[in-house]
């Protein structure tokens, strides 16, 4: 079974969480990712997605709109040793697409569900061809 750590990305937006709200999504667009980490210096405190940005939008976000307040505090997360399949069902179970890795105290990757997809589909190609 593949484990998290050969399909993880490594190369991570984090920002704090006073940062400005919309400040923090068009560093996600400029980026393409679908979250970012919210880190207290080297401490993993949040996480925001696609999705609370979505519904800070619909709420009616203001200039001084920052991160914390639309954030998931303390999100889930496991070991980059841990497998793809274990990744799979914490996610499906939990309904979230983005899984942050920690090593001992240190967050050292993210899988998303577009990496376990990867995972499963390494093999297939596009039917026609």
């Amino acid at each position: 079974m593949p484990v998290a750590r050969n399909h993880m990305s490594r190369d991570l937006l984090t920002v704090s969480r006073d940062a400005p709200l919309g400040e923090t999504a068009q560093r996600m667009v400029d980026r393409d990712v679908g979250a970012v980490l919210v880190m207290e210096g080297a401490e993993l405190v949040g996480i925001l997605t696609e999705r609370d940005v979505l519904r800070a939008v619909a709420a009616g976000i203001q200039d001084e709109t920052v991160v914390s307040d639309w954030m998931t505090r303390d999100p889930d997360t496991m070991s980059p040793d841990d497998t793809t399949q274990h990744a799979a069902v914490l996610m499906i179970h939990g309904g979230f697409r983005h899984m942050p890795l920690v090593e001992g105290d240190e967050v050292v990757g993210m899988l998303s569900i577009r990496d376990l997809m990867r995972v499963v589909l390494d093999n297939a190609a596009p039917r026609g061809v």
